[in-house]
């Protein structure tokens, strides 16, 4: 079964709590995977749950992931340097369905300060019903993202 990671830092722990409470109770057709943190770390850095989540993603090719942060800015720009990972900050629900279908985004990075509760409700869920549409020009495109790696 695929996997749906979730991991965010301290401005973001409130939400990914919140977050796995109402997916744990769906039937979605992924394994919810808590990468942490388990506890609010009020110190930590944005860096390390985007890193966890960026190896968890190219070691699970068919799964997704929630990254959220304050701004989503950072995890989106920490996850994006890993070959294989297709983050995309999804403020709206179009802009989502378009990272998911046009790009191949496997991971969605949401603002916990700039973005409402009901929003990231149904902007994760267009995130995980919403698969990428193999046209020749998206596969193109989407495998040029991995010419380059700044992580290995």
């Amino acid at each position: 079964m695929p996997r749906l990671f979730l991991s965010a830092d301290h401005r973001g722990f409130a939400e990914k709590q919140r977050l796995l409470g109402l997916l744990k109770g769906t039937n979605l057709g992924y394994d919810i995977i808590d990468l942490g943190p388990a506890t609010m770390q009020p110190d930590d850095d944005f860096n390390d749950s985007a890193i966890l989540m960026a190896r968890s993603i190219r070691e699970n090719r068919d799964s997704l992931g929630i990254l959220i942060c304050g701004s989503a800015q950072g995890v989106c720009i920490q996850a994006n340097r890993f070959k294989g990972v297709r983050a995309i900050y999804g403020y709206d629900e179009k802009i989502t369905k378009q990272g998911r279908e046009h790009d191949n985004a496997n991971v969605l990075c949401l603002s916990a300060d700039y973005t409402k509760t009901s929003d990231i409700n149904k902007i994760v869920a267009v995130f995980i019903t919403t698969h990428f549409l193999p046209k020749e020009r998206y596969i193109r495109r989407t495998r040029r993202l991995d010419e380059e790696e700044i992580y290995g």
